[in-house]
């Protein structure tokens, strides 16, 4: 077998050993998630602990931002239909952060080993950002809803109100608060 073939075999081989780079299965019900990805919940309820962030609104934020997948990427842009220009944002990761954000975050809190793929930084993450959106707009840290919105919009254009004019991410926020809620009801009756 050539060099060449046997790197690349160890490779791909390494590649499918790479996590949870799928949705798991059933994300309708937060006691299969957390099932079958028990480190996804131990992640949460640190940073319930640390940021005060109720997991069923992390997990309803990170439904919506990555369905879970650990290296969830924004879709590509493409020229003419079939050139490919880059992505649409550096988002990247479970909680599909951007990278001006990020450093922001390694700066502040996490440190510059934190990483947007490793569920533990993900949710510290989100805690640390939802915290400083209560500190500069008041939204409370239970409101699913109106962090979404500050979470997508950025707290200035929360701030501003440019969330008001897009229908489609008020339709979105309130999915996101509605899958909170039903969360909260499931994992009150989850076997941990």
């Amino acid at each position: 077998m050539s060099r060449l073939l046997r790197t690349a075999l160890i490779l791909v081989f390494l590649a499918s050993c790479g996590g949870d780079s799928k949705a798991p299965r059933n994300l309708n019900n937060a006691c299969s998630i957390i099932e079958q990805r028990p480190k996804i919940y131990r992640a949460m309820k640190q940073a319930e602990r640390k940021w005060k962030v109720p997991v069923p609104v992390q997990m309803a934020m990170i439904y919506q931002e990555s369905k879970f997948i650990r290296d969830a990427r924004t879709p590509m842009k493409y020229t003419l239909g079939v050139l490919p220009m880059g992505r649409q944002s550096s988002a990247y990761g479970y909680a599909q952060v951007l990278d001006a954000t990020w450093k922001e975050y390694q700066r502040d809190e996490g440190g510059r080993g934190a990483r947007r793929t490793d569920i533990k930084d993900a949710t510290d993450f989100m805690g640390w950002y939802m915290n400083e959106t209560r500190a500069k707009t008041g939204i409370p840290l239970t409101d699913a809803r109106n962090q979404y919105l500050a979470y997508h919009e950025g707290r200035a254009g929360y701030l501003r109100g440019s969330h008001n004019s897009k229908s489609w991410l008020l339709r979105i926020a309130s999915e996101v608060q509605a899958r909170a809620i039903l969360y909260q009801y499931q994992l009150a009756s989850c076997r941990r």
